[in-house]
């Protein structure tokens, strides 16, 4: 199995639970399992549009899906999840993007791993330098990407 890391993160609803309910829904069968979860972050939302504070984790998965079939697996629990694609970086119940697998890099239109904007989201990098901390992105460690992050008011909760 390839280990990899999924990015997490809800503004509509009940964050916490929106969350919950897609690490549960993750693991089917064999090819997918969850090892370990991060700690929730709040966090400001990018873009232009105004909406609510987002609550995001880092999970750390372990997997035999292709990166493609990964990613189809995020979008179909979305959408079951009640995540309706109004308009970019709007509001959303569920986003889960896959950030990293240490099979290796894909670059296809709508998959590119590692997930180009990952080195700059706070929200993204201290959940995941408490799984991973001897990543490398773009040459650099977790720590000095998170130095140069936006915090977006960045505040971890229980």
């Amino acid at each position: 199995m390839t280990r990899g890391f999924l990015g997490l993160g809800s503004n509509l609803g009940d964050r916490r639970a929106q969350l919950e309910a897609a690490l549960t829904a993750l693991p089917r069968g064999l090819a997918l399992e969850v090892r370990r979860v991060a700690g929730y972050y709040r966090t400001a939302p990018l873009g232009p549009v105004k909406q609510d504070w987002f609550l995001n984790t880092v999970a750390e998965i372990a997997t035999d899906l292709t990166p493609r079939a990964l990613l189809e697996r995020c979008q179909a629990i979305e959408h079951a999840l009640g995540r309706v694609r109004h308009e970019h970086w709007g509001p959303r119940t569920i986003d889960i993007d896959v950030l990293w697998l240490d099979s290796g890099g894909v670059t296809e239109p709508d998959l590119t791993l590692p997930h180009p904007g990952m080195h700059l989201r706070s929200f993204v990098l201290a959940p995941l330098s408490e799984l991973a901390p001897e990543l490398q992105l773009l040459g650099h460690s977790l720590e000095y990407w998170l130095q140069q992050a936006d915090p977006l008011g960045l505040v971890e909760v229980p």
